[in-house]
């Protein structure tokens, strides 16, 4: 909840951005390792996705008390959050049975950003079918590190092929070292900078403003943190 999560949001507050952590539930909330077929499995119930999707709709019932554009909501996740922002950000259909109003709401993200995702590269190195990505799905940006002794490469490569191949729009950054679970600690790495690329995409996106000299052009949002 700390490298990969108050960490993160440390960050993005720091840029103007809102950010909610959601702690989501595993273990085998997104696949599961079946013996018979010596590969990972989807389960019957995606309460990971379940739990993602209820995050987004709460989020958008909250907009206005919150203060946040509901076109600029998008999802960042590690490692296995990184497979759980594709199934997000190709599943429309909410998972779950409704509760309240809330569910009326959205489950899309505008956009979407994977670090070092796992679960996507199944086995014979095939991409997860249950993942359908369409020229519907949200702008992605994908880093991984290729000497990842967790998750291999293979998983960014497969989706981005994914989404070329669907029209969906996608930056791609792949290191040659940087291992997994890296998050923002390792300062000395040219790994490192990832932040600053991310920054620069969510700005070519539009989700982020452009910085202008012009003071009668409105600048981005101060910091507003969600506790």
């Amino acid at each position: 909840m700390d490298l990969e999560g108050t960490e993160i949001c440390d960050w993005l507050t720091s840029r103007g951005i809102t950010c909610v952590p959601l702690k989501y539930r595993v273990p085998g909330s997104n696949h599961y390792w079946d013996e018979k077929c010596q590969c990972h499995i989807t389960p019957k119930v995606p309460r990971a996705l379940q739990d993602a999707q209820r995050t987004i709709k709460t989020v958008h019932s909250k907009a206005k008390e919150l203060n946040i554009d509901p076109a600029k909501i998008g999802v960042i996740g590690f490692s296995a959050g990184g497979y759980l922002v594709a199934q997000t950000s190709n599943t429309y259909t909410s998972t779950y049975t409704p509760v309240d109003a809330n569910d009326k709401l959205s489950s899309r993200s505008d956009f979407a950003i994977a670090l070092y995702p796992g679960h996507l590269c199944r086995a014979g190195g095939k991409f997860d079918s249950s993942i359908r990505v369409t020229d519907k799905t949200p702008p992605t940006f994908l880093l991984q590190a290729w000497d990842d002794p967790v998750d291999p490469i293979c998983n960014s490569i497969l989706y981005a092929q994914a989404l070329d191949r669907a029209g969906a729009p996608a930056e791609v950054h792949l290191y040659a070292k940087g291992g997994h679970a890296f998050g923002l600690r390792d300062k000395d790495h040219p790994l490192s900078s990832w932040p600053a690329l991310v920054e620069n995409w969510l700005k070519e996106i539009g989700i982020l403003q452009l910085a202008h000299t012009d003071s009668r052009v409105p600048k981005e949002i101060s910091p507003r943190e969600v506790r």
